[in-house]
């Protein structure tokens, strides 16, 4: 039969490996990674006639003929890519694993099947006993064992700055476009750039901040899938950067993390778990949160309580968070979590109100949500929204509708699903008897020119 893996077969012969030397490189670089393998002739034989092996040993495949050759290899290139992704397992990034490795492991799956449209996992639902299951495991977890590792390239604190930078550059496009605008761009970047990263050799202190670094990269590539409706790739994203906070002992990324769990938790119905996460947030690092995250956390719980029509549990979680974010000093807070002030309070203030019925103090308290800078237009959109639904459940329809219009200018330059779910959200609070005021066929006349009308 002649050989299925062609590429494979080149990087053989390129390297000098007969069948019986790659294995026994392959147990090598296994041993090498802490793994005792079996590994002979035949398994090679099988790799080159299409087969795929299973666990980590493509990786020590990789490792073993990339340190021959002197060059790093990726699972295309030893002909296992396309193979590799159609035996993704459905539960893939829903674990929150025992060991670092794995969690880098299972990162490098989930970028390269997000690129490849995996189908079993970027149309995923999100499992809600996988949020439950990584909360519980992240405040009962035990410190990690030193990230000290020897690989194919060195990793300094330069690298490390580089991964922040960037996350910080697609930040900004996440906010100012939304979510589906460069999405798949960051994947990409994580990947190509940042894969190889975790595979290197670095120091103790480096891995942790390189672990705290993806991490922060992980929370930003799982709110950007939420954002575009993606959300079982979100979920599993969200579960992977809590362990690589984890590993990296960055407990107050981790509880960011949860915290946004919780976010998608309300937007998706699931009200209790939301409330749950938002309380593991506040709770799990032990009162070393600087009042800008207590704050936001608080605005988390408060956001999932008014949802279950919670009103006292609401309003406690509310009065504490302004109180505690008045507390707030310029180095308080990580900075991550610079961004939340008193108009992102007010914003949420603005959502628990509407949803509680208090229309009047919904549109009174959430006139101040505007951030009006051009940089946090969907923020700015969620907000706008708000205010013209409280307007018109409070029966003030013309302001409503006007209001209405300008947030759907303000989205025109957004790509999101969820703003899509807002318009449908406004729409259905939108009476028959509304709908027969000449205030709303004026609007709807206006409204069908804009993008999101027109999408949801």
């Amino acid at each position: 039969m002649a050989d299925q893996n062609a590429r494979l077969a080149a990087l053989m012969q390129e390297a000098d490996f007969s069948r019986k030397s790659l294995a026994r490189a392959v147990v090598a670089a296994a041993a090498r990674s802490g793994e005792g393998i079996t590994c002979d002739h035949t398994y090679v034989t099988r790799w080159l006639k299409g087969s795929i092996p299973r666990g980590n040993v493509p990786q020590f495949i990789i490792d073993a003929i990339g340190r021959k050759l002197g060059r790093q290899l990726t699972i295309d290139d030893i002909g296992m890519g396309d193979a590799a992704v159609s035996a993704i397992q459905p539960d893939l990034g829903l674990d929150f694993a025992d060991r670092p490795e794995s969690t880098a492991r299972t990162v490098t799956d989930l970028w390269r099947a997000d690129l490849a449209d995996a189908e079993t996992l970027v149309r995923a639902l999100p499992d809600s006993a996988a949020w439950n299951t990584a909360s519980l495991r992240w405040i009962v977890a035990p410190p990690d064992a030193g990230l000290t590792r020897v690989g194919n390239r060195a990793v300094g604190a330069v690298d490390v700055d580089m991964v922040r930078s960037t996350t910080d550059a697609f930040s900004m496009l996440d906010g100012k476009f939304g979510g589906g605008h460069a999405r798949r761009a960051l994947i990409q970047y994580l990947h190509t750039d940042v894969r190889p990263m975790l595979d290197g050799t670095h120091s103790d202190a480096v891995g942790k901040q390189l672990h705290s670094a993806v991490a922060e990269a992980l929370l930003l590539a799982g709110f950007m899938s939420y954002d575009s409706g993606l959300h079982g790739m979100a979920q599993r994203y969200f579960i992977q950067g809590l362990r690589m906070s984890q590993a990296a002992g960055d407990r107050l990324l981790g509880s960011s993390i949860l915290s946004a769990m919780s976010h998608q938790a309300t937007f998706l119905g699931q009200y209790r778990d939301a409330a749950t996460l938002a309380r593991a947030a506040y709770t799990g690092p032990a009162g070393s949160l600087g009042p800008r995250m207590a704050a936001h956390h608080l605005a988390m719980e408060a956001r999932a309580l008014a949802r279950l029509g919670d009103e006292r549990g609401c309003d406690l979680a509310l009065v504490t968070a302004e109180h505690t974010l008045g507390q707030r000093t310029a180095d308080s807070d990580p900075s991550y979590m610079m961004y939340f002030d008193e108009i992102e309070l007010a914003a949420e203030i603005g959502h628990c109100f509407r949803d509680l019925g208090r229309s009047a103090e919904a549109t009174e308290r959430g006139a101040g949500a505007l951030f009006n800078d051009g940089l946090n237009n969907r923020s700015d959109f969620f907000a706008t929204v708000v205010q013209a639904e409280s307007y018109i459940i409070h029966g003030e329809i013309g302001r409503g509708f006007d209001i209405a219009l300008n947030a759907l200018r303000l989205g025109e330059g957004l790509k999101s699903a969820r703003c899509v779910q807002y318009v449908r959200e406004f729409q259905g609070r939108v009476t028959d008897g509304m709908r027969k005021a000449v205030e709303f066929r004026a609007f709807e006349e206006r409204a069908r020119d804009f993008r999101l009308w027109q999408q949801a």
